[in-house]
């Protein structure tokens, strides 16, 4: 794996503005390859790469969800949890309208708006976790800790294996 120069996004604006420590991650971007592909090219378990979903309640409030790469988000479960009726993931032009991010570098940090973020509890038992850094093909090793401050997120218990 080639260390390249990283990219500068928002992202990565904001974790240096706020001085959090991570390091950036360059690999070959696959459309649809999802976590499992950075997983396999970073050589990390998909546990630990945590994939941001931009989904939206019923009446198109849109929010954020983090999910370790090798679970799913129960959306009912989700719904229930926040109050509302339903919860549906965005479209890819309604993501990247909120976020400022193409779908496949969303990013958590630096979003366009400020969005509610909801972590998967389990992730903070890790010792640190990839995040998008707001690019395809790019990830920061990072900290679940210093993500949950910095985004203020709510944590949710929200997951179902993939094969579910």
């Amino acid at each position: 794996m080639a260390k390249s120069k990283i990219p500068v996004t928002p992202a990565i604006r904001l974790l240096r503005k706020q001085q959090v420590p991570f390091v950036g991650h360059c690999y070959p971007y696959q459309d649809h390859g999802g976590t499992a592909v950075c997983a396999q090219e970073l050589r990390v378990n998909e546990h630990a790469v945590v994939k941001t979903l931009i989904m939206e309640d019923e009446q198109q409030r849109p929010l954020v969800v983090l999910m370790h790469g090798d679970r799913q988000v129960s959306t009912k479960r989700l719904a229930r949890a926040l109050g509302v009726k339903q919860i549906v993931p965005c479209t890819p032009d309604m993501a990247l309208k909120h976020t400022g991010y193409q779908v496949g570098g969303t990013s958590p940090l630096g979003t366009r708006k400020k969005l509610p973020v909801y972590m998967e509890q389990s992730i903070l038992e890790l010792p640190v976790i990839y995040l998008n850094g707001g690019k395809r093909g790019f990830l920061v090793e990072i900290s679940p800790q210093a993500v949950h401050q910095l985004l203020d997120s709510q944590l949710v218990e929200v997951s179902t294996n993939i094969a579910d």
